[in-house]
């Protein structure tokens, strides 16, 4: 897949940095190599950018000046600037990663990664709704809206799957057998997965695919599921925009995002009685230990598990 404006952009404004040709040849290596997504070498590239801008300032023209104290200065400057712990984290990430990097194709001498130490974070729960809520938010799209059956559509196969908003603006019909009621997920690092869908959302892609799609169709709009009114296909963010548009109109929460959708169907499916397994695979988590957060959402859960094994109920 070629690199968005975006990420292309970033790279050209990291090479006119002074260690910019090193971590433009870094970034190609995660594209062309690592197989990351593009959302994820945008990433690594914005936090790189902004450290080589730091260093830029430190008057920095060779990687072997870049040094733990370097980096720690930097850790300290984006914490002064409000950065949350959050974004401070990620930047060093990006940077430890472009050093090992640097280390294994002979940039750099010596590997002082391993002393460089992360911010501590507290562990932060993602954001569920309800059950009811989320039916709430399905049945908010207007049926006298032009748009109705896509919109419908899309809020029900991200619920019903729990993929995430990249995904399912890269979805294409070929990716979906709705006879069975399965779809097959490219998701991070260019990993497939196999997700089962709801017959509600088989009924509201179908019911799109027939009375709405053909009408949008342009020669270029190849065989991709969501398009656009103009026959492009959707974009994560025009995704994450429409969500946010029937989230406030649902009179949901305001922090309530695509992600909040994942978040819910992976809770609902484990307050269901679902294994935990089971929900990593259908997520595409490579550590179980990143799901099992859904297990400290559902109280209820937690609550009827004490209830039944702890001796002293």
């Amino acid at each position: 897949m070629m690199p968005s404006v975006q990420t292309q952009t970033v790279r050209t404004k990291i090479l006119s940095l002074p260690l910019g040709q090193s971590a433009k040849s870094f970034l190609d290596y995660l594209t062309v190599e690592a197989g990351l997504s593009d959302n994820t070498v945008l990433a690594y590239g914005r936090d790189l950018k902004s450290f080589l801008e730091y260093c830029k300032k430190q008057k920095l023209s060779r990687l072997q000046q870049v040094k733990p104290p370097i980096i720690h200065e930097y850790l300290k400057f984006l914490s002064k600037k409000q950065r949350s712990e959050g974004s401070v984290k990620r930047s060093l990430v990006a940077i430890r990663m472009f050093l090992r990097f640097a280390k294994l194709t002979g940039l750099l001498e010596n590997d002082f990664t391993a002393v460089l130490e992360s911010p501590k974070l507290w562990q932060r729960l993602p954001c569920v709704c309800s059950e009811q809520q989320v039916v709430d938010l399905l049945n908010t799209p207007d049926i006298s809206e032009p748009f109705y059956l896509r919109d419908k559509a899309m809020l029900e196969l991200l619920y019903a799957t729990g993929a995430r908003a990249g995904e399912v603006a890269h979805m294409r019909i070929s990716n979906l057998n709705l006879d069975v009621g399965y779809l097959r997920c490219l998701g991070k690092g260019n990993k497939e997965r196999v997700i089962p869908v709801s017959k509600v959302a088989i009924s509201a892609i179908n019911d799109y695919l027939t009375n709405l799609r053909p009408g949008l169709v342009r020669p270029f709009s190849e065989d991709f599921l969501l398009l656009s009114r103009t026959g492009r296909p959707l974009s994560r963010i025009e995704i994450w925009r429409l969500v946010k548009k029937y989230a406030a109109r649902a009179g949901m929460p305001r922090n309530l995002t695509v992600h909040t959708l994942r978040h819910c169907f992976a809770t609902h499916l484990l307050s269901g009685g679902a294994d935990l397994r089971s929900v990593q695979e259908m997520l595409g988590h490579v550590d179980i230990a990143t799901t099992q957060i859904y297990t400290h959402v559902d109280q209820g859960r937690l609550r009827k598990i004490h209830r039944k094994f702890h001796p002293r109920p």
